[in-house]
């Protein structure tokens, strides 16, 4: 297949190349047998006699094995990525087949390309497309500069080596005098201004985390979010809502096609926002806000503890199992210690925690997507900072994409309900509107993203990369 009567067949000579460029799908060249394989071919190419090398059948086989190797495992990680089975996409080919490999070894041997066969096997998803596309950009300008790493804070050498770190990348001009607070604060800015992130002259977990992320580190990143695109069924929806928890952005897909996009405040480190699949069934104007158990438990229970005009103060109402509002002050709070017998209500309105409209689909965590009351921190840079719901900025946006797609299902007729909708809105109502042409919602957590300049990284705030890398990715 690769070689024959001691000469490379086309297959072989193309698939040993394609192995040496295969970082720019993510990929990387030693775990295809490269440096070996690059040895023999060397061996072959420099033994002009036509002896030795070129006469030795056992090194041949060798080269055929590896890269039969290569070709088989390539094509499983262009397809399905080197991360465990995935139950949120609920993929139904998160093994391959013995008729997949087969598969791939005939179209092979039938003389298509190999560079088109592999393509054919990656995403179609949009983002996918545009990261992969960054690849050669980001390899351009590869720094293979070890930098000093940052301890933590507590460490004794924290202060020499932060100055030491800022010094090498250019953001402090001197080294052999310590800097004072104030010129170590206006470096960290200036490092944090140019990685886009909270700009505070603090050296906090998140800005270590950045100080010591390498170029091989984000390579690694840029590979660990190929291949969560990977886990997507191999067709998606015409339409559908794409949220990226670590961005903090929403996308609107049709046909291949963004129509639109919104900043979004996702959850925080100790409550993430949950990565899922649903579809959006119902939009609610000025609704209430019922805390789910776990706030209730971490945060609700013990501030009732210490004053129970808390709920009060919070806009909050206590209900009982009859439905009958109970004062929290008539409440002994000391016998609860992880759940309480009523319902803790916010009723709607304009400093609702959930805004004044709710978008609804179905999961388990009792997360919506939401306008805030909090509408000031969509201004931030760092934005990881809700219960774990997504709160939208351009909700008006999305309301009216969603009520005229699902006006499409009845010809057109019903696009008064975006009036209705409005009026509503200016009345204050809490009106439940169902959405019967349901639009697919998928939330992930990808720490980078191709765009129009190379690829953009956010901080890995849940530090679920960085134990992805450990896990599956060591050494690389």
């Amino acid at each position: 297949m690769w070689s024959t009567k001691g000469r490379w067949q086309a297959a072989g000579d193309s698939l040993a190349r394609f192995i040496r460029s295969s970082k720019l799908f993510g990929l990387f060249p030693e775990d295809y047998h490269d440096t070996s394989i690059h040895a023999i071919r060397q061996q072959f190419i420099t033994d002009s006699l036509n002896k030795g090398a070129r006469m030795d059948a056992a090194l041949w086989a060798k080269a055929d094995i590896m890269l039969t190797d290569a070709f088989l495992r390539m094509g499983k990680e262009v397809k399905l990525g080197r991360l465990p089975k995935d139950s949120i996409s609920q993929r139904s080919d998160t093994d391959v087949s013995i008729g997949f490999l087969q598969k791939q070894y005939e179209a092979i041997t039938s003389g298509n390309s190999l560079r088109k066969l592999l393509l054919a096997l990656e995403p179609s998803h949009p983002g996918y497309t545009m990261l992969k596309q960054g690849i050669q950009k980001f390899l351009s300008g590869f720094d293979t500069t070890l930098f000093t790493v940052v301890p933590a804070r507590k460490d004794t050498a924290f202060r020499q080596a932060i100055q030491k770190r800022l010094y090498e990348g250019g953001y402090i001009s001197f080294i052999n005098v310590p800097a004072d607070s104030g010129q170590l604060a206006e470096a960290v800015k200036k490092f944090q201004k140019e990685k886009n992130i909270t700009v505070d002259g603090k050296v906090g977990v998140g800005t270590i985390r950045m100080l010591n992320s390498s170029d091989k580190d984000k390579f690694v990143r840029i590979a660990i979010s190929l291949d969560k695109y990977k886990h997507l069924p191999d067709k998606l929806p015409s339409k559908f809502i794409w949220v990226n928890a670590a961005s903090n952005t929403l996308y609107v897909y049709e046909n291949g096609d963004m129509k639109f996009t919104s900043k979004v405040i996702t959850g925080k480190p100790l409550t993430r926002t949950p990565v899922l699949n649903s579809q959006i069934s119902e939009i609610v104007t000025y609704p209430q806000w019922l805390p789910p158990a776990s706030i209730i438990k971490k945060e609700i229970l013990p501030a009732v503890k210490k004053n129970p005009g808390y709920l009060t103060k919070r806009g909050f109402s206590l209900v009982d199992s009859k439905g009958e509002e109970v004062d929290p002050f008539t409440v002994d709070w000391s016998q609860y210690s992880k759940s309480i017998p009523f319902r803790v209500v916010q009723g709607s309105g304009d400093a609702n925690a959930l805004g004044i409209i709710k978008f609804v689909f179905a999961n388990k965590y009792a997360v919506y997507l939401h306008d805030t009351n909090q509408r000031y921190l969509f201004g931030n840079s760092y934005r990881s900072l809700s219960h774990g719901c997504v709160r939208v900025q351009e909700w008006r946006k999305l309301v009216n994409y969603i009520l005229q797609n699902d006006s499409l299902i009845s010809g057109g007729r019903n696009f008064t309900r975006i009036d209705s909708l409005n009026q509503w809105l200016a009345a204050k109502k809490k009106i439940s509107v169902p959405v019967r042409n349901k639009i697919p919602v998928y939330i992930r957590y990808i720490t980078c993203e191709g765009n129009a300049n190379g690829i953009s990284f956010f901080e890995d705030v849940y530090a679920e990369d960085i134990q992805l890398g450990e896990k599956y990715f060591a050494g690389k």
